[in-house]
């Protein structure tokens, strides 16, 4: 079974974006609705590649994931014909001290929300925290990709914003 451990944080300021290596859009949509299973099933595309992927759906630190590579015609069809909403989003590999955190930058409804996954090997490995990694939002629902769905960043009220 595959499994993906991993953290997400929430950016404090703009010090990661002088370390970028590399940035890349994606765009994904879910084809089956929020809240209606065990599941997540998405499509995501990102230049010229795009894949399948199932994940668990419960929030948390340690999730199944299976991810497969499809064609990106099917992709794109399937974002169109089956999708009710999208994802918009730079992702931004920034490296520090040995490991590279994706910090995601998204656009559209959800325009001004930066976060910052890191995956493990374990749930409770170490790692050095660079000095712009903010509070972790690992176990917040509101901060998953499948929520922000129907629930964009946009929408929220300041004490959502604010974390409570």
């Amino acid at each position: 079974m595959g499994v993906e451990i991993e953290r997400k944080f929430l950016v404090a300021g703009d010090a990661w974006r002088s370390a970028v290596a590399r940035s890349q859009r994606l765009v994904q949509g879910y084809l089956m609705p929020s809240g209606t299973g065990a599941c997540s099933v998405r499509v995501r595309i990102g230049g010229d590649l795009a894949w399948l992927n199932i994940k668990s759906a419960i929030a948390g630190v340690e999730r199944a994931e299976y991810e497969y590579p499809i064609p990106r015609a099917d992709a794109e069809q399937m974002l169109q014909r089956f999708c009710t909403g999208a994802i918009e989003k730079i992702r931004h590999h920034v490296p520090h001290a040995g490991r590279t955190f994706e910090v995601d930058e998204f656009g559209g409804e959800n325009a001004g929300l930066i976060v910052a996954e890191l995956e493990l090997e374990t749930a409770d490995e170490q790692f050095e925290r660079p000095e712009w990694l903010g509070r972790e939002v690992s176990h917040l629902r509101r901060y998953y990709n499948l929520h922000l769905v129907d629930h964009p960043y946009a929408r929220w009220s300041a004490a959502e914003r604010n974390g409570e």
